[in-house]
């Protein structure tokens, strides 16, 4: 116990149980267990809305294709870990593959001056409102995510963005929340679960596999 792992974690390095193995052995063989666990869990839940979602994600590129192709530009935006992945929805987008520059798309969640600003002197609710009505033209994309489906200044964006005449596509979890709501979006994908790790590492492979079918309809 001098040094090393030892030293730090000694109760890892306890003495052997009833069935021969330390508690390292114990905690390592639980957590190989868990990890197991989690990996089928997305991987049934990414096959279950590809099967009942596909046709909707077809539709859904086929629309924010058309956006592109008339010189529309996408909008995406959420909180948390969601606001990562608006910024990871729009680098799919903007990135080159085989298209030239890339295609417009802007994480609203990257402006940090708006919503620092909007956010103090005005309220957190509109600091997606607030662009996409400045911002935002007839044709152009609104896609928002949030795990619940009920984050307000998501569901503010949205409208905001319904207003201008945008298409709008949401991402959600579980039973869709408010953003399941007739009127609220046209194009929704609901990941129907109750883990935020489930429903966001699905909705990765949601606006992945979107990102590519737009990409694909510029290719052929």
């Amino acid at each position: 116990m001098s040094g090393g792992l030892e030293s730090l974690y000694p109760f890892l390095y306890a003495a052997t149980g009833a069935s021969g193995a330390s508690a390292a052995d114990r905690v390592l063989g639980e957590v190989a267990r868990s990890t197991r666990e989690k990996v089928a869990e997305i991987d049934a839940l990414r096959l279950r809305v590809a099967g009942e979602q596909a046709e909707g994600l077809a539709a859904c590129a086929r629309a924010v294709a058309d956006s592109f192709r008339s010189g529309g530009r996408l909008f995406a935006f959420g909180n948390g870990g969601s606001s990562t992945d608006a910024q990871a929805v729009a680098a799919s987008f903007m990135r080159p593959d085989g298209l030239g520059a890339g295609l417009p798309a802007v994480a609203l969640t990257a402006d940090v001056a708006a919503l620092t600003a909007l956010s103090n002197d005005v309220s957190f609710e509109v600091v997606f409102a607030r662009p996409l009505a400045a911002m935002g033209r007839p044709g152009d994309v609104a896609f928002g995510l949030s795990t619940s489906g009920g984050s307000s200044n998501v569901l503010a964006g949205l409208a905001a963005a319904r207003r201008v005449g945008m298409v709008t596509v949401g991402l959600a979890g579980g039973d869709g929340g408010r953003m399941a709501e007739p009127g609220t979006v046209d194009h929704l994908f609901v990941m129907p679960s109750s883990s935020v790790h489930r429903i966001q590492e699905a909705q990765t492979s949601v606006y992945q596999v979107l990102a590519e079918l737009v990409r694909e309809t510029f290719r052929v």
